[in-house]
């Protein structure tokens, strides 16, 4: 792994990666002109990589500042960093702004997209709507506890949302998750419920377990015999394929009947869908 690519990474060592980062000059606008338009004419990798590497602790300060998501800050910060390589690939130099200012932008997609995936709460944060009240209700509320009405309309009026959206978003963000499977070690095992506790176990289930069997020898019944109604050139390849222990390739199968793998997958395809036709028929 290069050095550009291994500080782009923060790995496992965070404090390393951190001061590795701190150390690494900050490019003047002249210089950052100079490479930014030469990358731009020629899109020469090395050059990406100068820019990068230069830029790097702008992504850690961004990241930091979504730190009270309770996601790990490497994590956040290669995320960032994605973003950031992404504003220097798509960089006018022609625009008359620094690098900086428009990978701000990119840094922070990265960033919030990550978040929406790997926060529990944040499965709801679909909408362009919930995703503005997701990243800015904590930070324009006055106290840690609900919201009043006050607050509620001001929030809604000043992030241009409706004040049903606003109450939706802080009942999610004061809520919190109730684990599938409790563990009964405390005391009180009446405080123990969770919901393995209550939810019905088919698994056992006589009945299903004889309709899955009889399911079962219906359809591989319907399907042998439709492999039995195939050519033997089509038998031959969906069972050397799909049925045998040493299963054949494409081209592996070419070769045993001198022709193209391409004419082999078309084969495959069309027993396929003679095998499909014979099991809707069932």
């Amino acid at each position: 792994m290069s050095y550009a690519l291994a500080l782009a990474n923060p790995g496992s060592d965070l404090d390393k990666y951190l001061g590795q980062v701190y150390s690494i000059p900050v490019l003047t606008r002249d210089e950052e002109l100079e490479l930014t338009t030469e990358f731009f004419e020629s899109e020469d990798v090395r050059i990406a990589h100068k820019l990068v590497i230069s830029h790097l602790r702008f992504v850690v300060h961004i990241a930091k500042s979504y730190a009270g998501y309770g996601l790990p800050l490497a994590d956040v910060i290669q995320e960032g960093n994605v973003g950031l390589l992404k504003a220097v690939k798509k960089f006018d130099p022609n625009k008359g702004v620094r690098l900086v200012s428009f990978a701000v932008h990119w840094i922070k997609a990265e960033i919030h997209e990550f978040i929406l995936k790997n926060w529990r709460i944040v499965k709801i944060a679909t909408t362009k709507a919930q995703r503005k009240l997701f990243f800015n209700l904590r930070s324009k509320k006055k106290s840690t506890g609900w919201l009043s009405d006050a607050e509620a309309k001001k929030i809604a009026k000043d992030l241009d949302v409706s004040l049903k959206e606003v109450m939706h978003m802080e009942n999610r963000l004061n809520s919190s998750d109730s684990p599938f499977d409790l563990g009964t070690d405390d005391e009180d095992d009446e405080k123990a419920f969770s919901p393995s506790q209550y939810l019905e176990d088919n698994s056992f289930n006589p009945e299903l377990t004889v309709e899955k069997g009889d399911y079962d020898e219906i359809n591989n019944t319907a399907l042998f015999k439709g492999i039995a109604n195939l050519d033997r050139r089509a038998q031959d390849i969906i069972r050397a394929r799909w049925l045998e222990d040493n299963k054949l390739t494409l081209n592996e199968l070419a070769d045993k009947y001198q022709v193209s793998a391409e004419r082999i997958r078309q084969i495959e395809a069309t027993a396929f869908k003679k095998l499909k036709t014979s099991l809707v028929n069932v």
